[in-house]
């Protein structure tokens, strides 16, 4: 996936009501970017962080810029909008990056199932079982932590999150193929292990899931300030 316009540079001033970001940009100028992530964003919302934006195009926006990448503490961009790995993932199936989702001849996004839920892909072909694929951004590392090398999912208590586990799951047990598929923002992590300490019924769920034969994905995506590219497997540790 690339930008279709060059980024522009700045500094996060502060993050705020969750998706407003207030940021001077290289020339000096303050302005307040879209900040399309819902989650906690731990260690990566730091007052002075160097960020990447985007103008927005979307002539309905409200602001004019969207906030895409930012600096961790270890030197490695991170991307933060968590509207891409959905795109990245059908480019990655679409083009055979991802062997274990091969095969298939037909790709739709944001199909309706379970109760009141869109599945992000859905993977169909004659003669096998539709796969469900659920796609998260991962964006947590914790360096001081207890597994510092660790890519952690999810960075905040996700109700929703769990209930996806749950329908998959029942896709699972009716004869279907379910996957969650992690896609790891960054690439300066060896593994990926759910975060129990964060949202222990998300783990839980988790557990269940994989019982119930949901499969779990993880791949490491390299940023860059011109795009983002689907990398290594990571293997996927239980919590």
């Amino acid at each position: 996936m690339e930008f279709p316009a060059p980024l522009v540079r700045g500094r996060l001033r502060r993050r705020y009501k969750r998706f407003l970001a207030d940021v001077e940009l290289d020339g000096g100028d303050a302005i307040t970017a879209h900040c399309a992530n819902p989650g906690s964003m731990l260690g990566l919302a730091e007052p002075g962080a160097e960020v990447w934006l985007s103008r927005n195009i979307n002539p309905k926006a409200k602001l004019d810029w969207r906030w895409e990448l930012v600096r961790a503490s270890g030197g490695h961009l991170v991307c933060i909008n968590t509207g891409h790995p959905n795109r990245i993932a059908e480019e990655a199936i679409r083009s055979g990056a991802i062997a274990e989702l091969a095969g298939y001849g037909s790709l739709r996004r944001e199909v309706s199932y379970g109760v009141r839920s869109r599945v992000d892909i859905l993977l169909e072909q004659p003669g096998r079982p539709p796969c469900y694929v659920e796609v998260k951004s991962v964006t947590l590392r914790r360096p001081e932590g207890e597994q510092p090398a660790a890519a952690e999912f999810p960075d905040a208590v996700t109700k929703r999150g769990a209930r996806h586990l749950k329908e998959l799951t029942e896709i699972a047990r009716t004869g279907g193929r379910a996957m969650m598929l992690y896609l790891v923002q960054r690439g300066d992590c060896d593994h990926f292990r759910v975060a129990a300490d964060i949202d222990p019924d998300y783990a839980a769920a988790m557990a269940e899931a994989r019982r119930g034969g949901v499969e779990a994905l993880c791949y490491q995506c390299e940023v860059t300030s011109r795009g983002i590219d689907i990398g290594r497997a990571l293997p996927v540790v239980p919590a």
